[in-house]
């Protein structure tokens, strides 16, 4: 069983209206029966077609196959504005954002948006930093591929107290390197408290392997998915969430040339963490994440990192990150009369989305379609290239800021019910036309009369 991208190009819709279902009939006809879609992005717009890269499981069991379109499922959210104003923050991985693109360096922004808020939803790429996360006391951290099915409205979350975390490391080579993931455990054991109630050592281990895709993203291949989703289906109901630190594949030249090139270089291995965790919860809807095992590369003379890759440089087994986040991670609400308990967070809670510009992919999709609102920072560096503003967005319902100092005023002015366009100027002017009806206004005025 692998997970991997594929890459296709699909023609243009000119209205852009209902693109969840036009992408879903496209895929139908196009990938073999035996291939799940787990992550979908439109990386490029052009004038005849969307750019599509596709994350897919292939050779997975029967149960995967029934579904194969889960992720295209959308369920319309029936009241708009819930208990509270909670806020989506997400940061695609692998695009090379401006401020997200390296190892957790959206933390502040994270911090920062969640003072406008009441909860902020927000996942691993964001405030993951190896050894930190600064997760803020009312953010909730969940896999990526979880906001695309909390904004299609088929997913809730139910706050917990903590989970139960099953660990699950690879078994490297260097004998240093695997004490190092179980030193890390049971020091969160110890100094956090953490449940982690299970440490499995695979062996051998599933394998991942980095690359770049055309557009510039980075993604990967993961073989041999089946040992892990095995194991993990063998203790169903022992674990409530899985924490895995694996090796990542990748050249050491690329490495070198990641820790010592421009600000605007794509983490190499954030792309297929995210296909890895997006396979692992879509099979078992439990929450999951991933940090990298070391590889040789630690040993590579790099001297002072860049501040954004700093965190990367203090760790030894990245895994106090994942195990912070796990820890308190909602639990997954797919049953939907579960979902109408008034202690589970669905669509109908959901505020606002805040993202990068120009990322387009189910979330966005999610969010044009059931009329919540979307502030998109302004973003020089990431490598998605689609017009966020050519879809038929109901008005005030896109929202541009020029970085997250803006985007947290946009947040304010939302929650306290202050029109956006009454802050800036010039304000335009309501024009005033007459309105003739015609009709004969007393035979309406004594039927409105008699309704009353």
């Amino acid at each position: 069983m692998e997970a991997h991208e594929i890459f296709l190009d699909l023609p243009i819709k000119r209205s852009h209206g209902d693109l969840i279902a036009y992408f879903a009939d496209a895929l139908t006809s196009r990938l073999p029966r035996d291939v799940v879609p787990i992550r979908f992005v439109v990386t490029e717009t052009t004038g005849e077609c969307y750019r599509c890269e596709v994350g897919v499981i292939s050779g997975g069991p029967a149960g995967l196959i029934d579904d194969r379109l889960g992720i295209f499922r959308f369920r319309d959210r029936k009241i708009h504005g819930g208990d509270g104003f909670n806020v989506v923050y997400m940061v695609p991985t692998g695009i090379g954002a401006e401020i997200g693109g390296h190892v957790g360096d959206a933390g502040p922004a994270a911090r920062l948006l969640a003072t406008t808020c009441d909860r902020l939803i927000t996942h691993p790429n964001v405030v993951n930093a190896a050894d930190l996360n600064e997760l803020p006391e009312n953010g909730v951290y969940v896999e990526g591929s979880v906001i695309c099915r909390l904004l299609m409205g088929t997913i809730g979350l139910q706050p917990v107290r903590s989970n139960r975390i099953l660990v699950v490391i690879g078994e490297h080579k260097v004998e240093k390197i695997t004490n190092y993931s179980i030193n890390a455990t049971n020091a969160a054991r110890a100094s956090c408290g953490y449940q982690c109630t299970e440490l499995l050592r695979l062996d051998p281990p599933f394998d991942m392997k980095a690359y770049f895709t055309s557009s510039g993203r980075a993604a990967g291949r993961v073989e041999h998915l089946e040992r892990l989703l095995d194991l993990l289906a063998a203790r169903r109901g022992q674990f409530d969430a899985v924490a895995l630190n694996t090796i990542i594949e990748y050249p050491e030249d690329d490495i070198i040339a990641y820790y010592n090139g421009p600000d605007d270089s794509v983490n190499p291995w954030g792309g297929i963490e995210a296909i890895l965790t997006h396979a692992v919860t879509h099979a078992l809807n439990v929450p999951s994440a991933h940090s990298p095992q070391l590889n040789e590369y630690k040993s590579i003379p790099v001297g002072v990192g860049h501040p954004v890759m700093a965190a990367e440089l203090i760790s030894a087994a990245y895994l106090q990150c994942i195990l912070k986040g796990l820890s308190r991670s909602p639990r997954l609400i797919v049953d939907p009369e579960a979902m109408l308990n008034r202690n589970v967070l669905t669509a109908a809670d959901v505020s606002c989305v805040v993202m990068p510009d120009r990322c387009l992919g189910l979330p966005t999709l999610a969010a044009l379609q059931q009329e919540i609102p979307v502030i998109a920072v302004r973003d020089s560096t990431n490598r998605a290239r689609t017009d966020l503003s050519m879809l038929p967005w109901a008005p005030g319902k896109l929202l541009y800021a020029e970085n997250y100092l803006e985007a947290c005023g946009l947040l304010s002015a939302l929650r306290s019910g202050v029109a956006v366009e009454s802050l800036r100027r010039p304000l335009h002017r309501l024009e005033t036309p007459i309105i003739r009806p015609s009709w004969d206004m007393e035979p309406a005025q004594a039927r409105l009369s008699a309704a009353g």
